[in-house]
């Protein structure tokens, strides 16, 4: 006796258990929100809320303040903040003061981020390897990291014044006028501070970088002959790439939050503004001069900008 096997599921339906499109698109979606360990976002969700609470509400609050008409009342008055739309952009997109702060910013990150990424990956390949003294380098690389800025403004100020130190072992090679005071010096000098003062933090990303290096690539590289010069450029620069991405990211935007430095190395952006960046112009624009508003547009197109740049950096290293 023959029997027939019907498909009682109809043209076009999986049978029950079967793994089709469908049934794998909630899965891909609880991938995505949780990861393949869920149990993982719980921990990782009072993290989460901080961002959320510190970064993100003053950012989108932020935003609304480009786009209003925004300005300080004593607490507990109510006024209206109309919608201006593109107004305080296009107010401060035709300020040249503005447009003063951004190139000032500029010529910051192109002197400090390569000398910050150069230096602290020699440093910290020099501290990797075994010499006298190693502990004590490294510490001292770390010390002006955490020491407080306006101390060590202090010993800066001393040394680059017109009658400091630099300028008596320079003698008659001195600039005139003096560094902090010199409207084409003023913020190479502020660079160069920057990066010196940071050099200790990125160091120590490097140096967590190298110890994941193989010494069998080293002594490969020394087996063939070599030199110190091709193994740093062949072995040591590719293998630290993604230290090298955050460290180009993380100077980036430090160079771009500006402000402790000049405020105190220039009192305040000088000379003549040659050193006002965009965060102390906000300052300036937003708590001294009662235009939150404006100041809030100076913050959200800085943000875009470096949002951009740090792509481009990724983008690059990449690729390569």
């Amino acid at each position: 006796m023959s029997y027939t096997t019907h498909d009682t599921h109809g043209p076009g339906r999986a049978a029950p258990g079967a793994r089709g499109p469908a049934a794998g698109r909630p899965r891909r979606w609880r991938l995505r929100l949780g990861g393949h360990q869920p149990i993982g976002m719980l921990f990782v969700s009072p993290y989460v809320l901080y961002l959320a609470l510190i970064f993100v509400y003053p950012l989108g609050f932020a935003v609304w303040l480009s786009f209003h008409d925004y300005f300080f009342t004593a607490p507990g008055v109510q006024v209206d903040r109309p919608f201006v739309g593109l107004d305080n952009y296009t107010a401060v997109l035709t300020d040249p003061a503005v447009w003063r702060s951004f190139l000032n910013i500029a010529i910051f990150l192109v002197i400090n981020v390569p000398l910050t990424v150069v230096g602290s990956l020699v440093l910290a390949s020099a501290l990797n390897k075994k010499l006298r003294f190693r502990s004590f380098f490294r510490t001292a690389y770390y010390i002006p990291y955490v020491t407080a800025s306006v101390a060590v403004v202090g010993v800066w100020i001393f040394l680059f014044n017109s009658n400091g130190l630099v300028n008596q072992a320079l003698g008659p090679l001195a600039p005139d006028p003096s560094w902090l005071v010199n409207s084409h010096l003023a913020m190479p000098t502020v660079a160069v501070f920057v990066a010196w003062k940071q050099l200790g933090f990125f160091v120590v990303l490097y140096l967590s970088a190298l110890q994941n290096v193989p010494n069998e690539l080293y002594e490969s590289a020394s087996l063939d002959g070599a030199g110190r010069l091709r193994t740093f450029w062949s072995i040591t620069v590719p293998t630290v790439r993604p230290a090298t991405l955050l460290v180009l990211i993380l100077a980036t935007i430090t160079g771009a939050n500006l402000f402790t430095e000049p405020y105190l190395l220039t009192s305040g952006g000088g000379p003549d503004g040659a050193t006002t960046s965009p965060v102390l112009l906000m300052y300036q624009r937003g708590l001294q001069q009662g235009h939150p508003d404006e100041a809030a547009a100076i913050g959200v197109i800085l943000v875009v900008l470096v949002t951009a740049i740090s792509l481009v950096y990724r983008r690059f290293l990449e690729r390569d």
